[in-house]
């Protein structure tokens, strides 16, 4: 199976040390990776808010020429138009849907190297207590997983809320013997949430962050930060990747902890006892 344009495009970023603002085009570049073969340098810098120079730059500190060069090479690598079937142009909702689609299939393409997320989740499970941080838009990401991971961990504190009390609470955390912390990221990101992975990282926690992109402002804070992309053809954006990995991690973790079957099965009997679930 081929890649797609937006995986193509991850690897060519790939191996290169780039600034924030650089970071910005590239993610920029993923999000709108059909369009960016046929855009002017001038265009990319409107879309990604940052100037024409810096564009260049960009692409000079890939190793081409020039953005010409880029686009050239991008154009290159570029599928041939598919032609046309006949069939009705697909609503906005249905291109929602189809996007992302896509989006869990460059997710499949990444976990082809399961080495991360196996990584992730030895980090995950050792770590006691297990805090997971979420906000705004990732609060619904970071409550899912710690909602589940308490079945299996046995200490998973939730840091949904922002505020003075952050810093506070992975202090506490730390202190009762907390070694990493999973962090749920997404767009539009808080800045709260990077001054608040700095300060983990600064207090010897290891950061694990599941982020709509490897270009995020997080990834300069994360230890090891894995990418879902989330759909944008909507008002909101729809998170079903991060969603979906956020699951895969829990698999992982839940793989290194020799007693989650144990737990779960406890958490079933005292479940039925107590009538919880409506059969």
């Amino acid at each position: 199976m081929s890649s797609s344009p937006a995986a193509r495009l991850q690897q060519l970023f790939e191996g290169h040390r780039l600034t924030p603002t650089q970071r910005r085009i590239a993610h920029t570049m993923v999000r709108r990776a059909a369009d960016v073969p046929f855009l002017s340098s001038v265009e990319l810098a409107e879309v990604a808010g940052v100037s024409q120079p810096s564009v260049t730059r960009f692409a000079v500190a890939l190793g081409f020429d020039g953005y010409p060069a880029l686009r050239k090479h991008l154009r290159e690598l570029a599928p041939p138009e598919s032609p046309e079937t006949g069939e009705d142009t697909p609503n906005e909702y249905q291109q929602a849907v189809h996007a992302e689609i896509e989006n869990l299939r460059r997710l499949a393409e990444l976990l082809a190297d399961p080495a991360p997320v196996e990584q992730a989740g030895r980090l995950l499970a050792a770590s006691r207590p297990l805090p997971v941080l979420g906000l705004r838009a990732a609060g619904a990401q970071a409550r899912g997983f710690a909602y589940f991971a308490a079945k299996v961990h046995p200490d998973v504190r939730l840091l949904d809320e922002g505020g003075t009390l952050l810093p506070d609470r992975i202090d506490a955390a730390r202190r009762a013997g907390a070694t990493a912390l999973l962090c749920f990221a997404l767009p539009r990101h808080p800045k709260e949430v990077v001054e608040t992975l700095a300060y983990a990282r600064s207090a010897g926690l290891t950061v694990v962050t599941v982020a709509d992109s490897a270009f995020a402002p997080v990834a300069g804070h994360s230890d090891l930060l894995i990418p879902a992309a989330v759909g944008t053809g909507l008002a909101f954006d729809t998170p079903c990747g991060p969603m979906l990995l956020g699951r895969v991690l829990l698999e992982a973790m839940c793989d290194e902890l020799p007693d989650a079957q144990a737990r779960l099965e406890e958490f079933d009997t005292r479940a039925a006892a107590r009538g919880l679930f409506a059969e």
